[in-house]
């Protein structure tokens, strides 16, 4: 699925950005990072809030080959309803947004020359 055809999907909910990931997309409204786009499929980030809403309705999780074995992550497949009904995308797209403001920004860890820098100022004061 390409960029024009993901805005286009979403434009009854927002106008989102659209930025190449991994061979896929990530979608973002208002800079917030709530849809994968993978192998021409939505995911939609979901939480222990919402998860079990979206396997009732068919969908199902994002998972990728990792280094060892299969990882799944928290994002579901955008329901087939919401393919055909903007109030239906609205609705889940609306989900996953709620979700990824609870998940809160991602912590940073520093890279290791600055965490000894640091560590060395403080014992400067």
């Amino acid at each position: 699925m390409d960029r024009a055809r993901i805005e286009e999907l979403f434009a009854p909910f927002a106008a989102v950005s659209v930025k190449r990931m991994f061979g896929g997309h990530g979608v973002y409204v208002d800079g917030l990072f709530f849809a994968i786009e993978a192998g021409g499929e939505i995911y939609l980030k979901a939480d222990r809030h919402s998860a079990a809403r979206f396997q009732e309705a068919g969908s199902r999780p994002f998972v990728y080959q990792g280094k060892d074995r299969p990882i799944t992550i928290s994002y579901w497949s955008l329901p087939d309803q919401a393919f055909e009904d903007a109030d239906e995308l609205v609705r889940w797209a609306k989900s996953a947004v709620e979700a990824a403001l609870r998940a809160g920004p991602k912590r940073q860890i520093p890279a290791a020359g600055r965490r000894k820098a640091s560590h060395s100022a403080e014992k400067d004061c």
